[in-house]
């Protein structure tokens, strides 16, 4: 979008100064921003841990159900395939979950690495916990752990400058992806 003269101006809508920049507009953040489906509360009935296994997989971004734990997609993802591996149970503090929990939440880390890893390529993976608010956790009431696919360069100038993430793929078309493989046998080798 350029030109030898240099770059193309551009009319944003009508307002404002034409200039040489895209824009990517991406009006779902402003739910996160605003705070909207916040938990309305600490409780079981508030918590949307708690709400959306009752709902369909579908619905809910749920990509597995285990018998303790099930893997959900964020819903604010940082990059596409951001699962969350969640008890079923409201509990708050990793030390808290029963021994059949913790097993089965770290065989679905494990496991939700090579499904993300046999459809999406990803390079490495962030893991793990915020426990508390003060240590980041948006829903600190009900204990989940994230995993992150990570790829060379997936960070630039957007979270940054613009605080906004591009993702390519929308959560519907990544839990149909996640989940459909979610099956099929792999090694546990990274």
């Amino acid at each position: 979008m350029s030109t030898a003269d240099g770059p193309d101006l551009v009319e944003q809508d009508g307002i404002g100064v034409p200039d040489a920049l895209q824009r990517l507009w991406t009006p779902h953040r402003m739910a996160y921003i605003r705070g909207q489906d916040k938990p309305d509360g600490d409780e079981p009935p508030g918590c949307p841990f708690c709400r959306l296994p009752g709902l369909d997989d579908e619905q809910a971004l749920i990509v597995a159900r285990g018998e303790t734990v099930y893997a959900v997609l964020n819903l604010y993802p940082y990059n596409p395939g951001h699962l969350m591996v969640v008890p079923y149970r409201h509990v708050a503090d990793y030390p808290d979950l029963t021994e059949a929990e913790t097993r089965e939440l770290a065989g679905f880390t494990q496991h939700a690495m090579g499904v993300v890893r046999a459809v999406s390529a990803a390079h490495g993976f962030n893991i793990g916990m915020n426990q508390g608010v003060i240590a980041g956790a948006g829903i600190a009431a009900h204990l989940h752990q994230h995993l992150v696919p990570r790829w060379g360069g997936d960070a630039n100038f957007m979270p940054v400058i613009g605080h906004t993430k591009v993702l390519p793929q929308l959560l519907g078309e990544t839990r149909q992806l996640l989940a459909g493989a979610w099956n099929e046998p792999r090694s546990t080798a990274g």
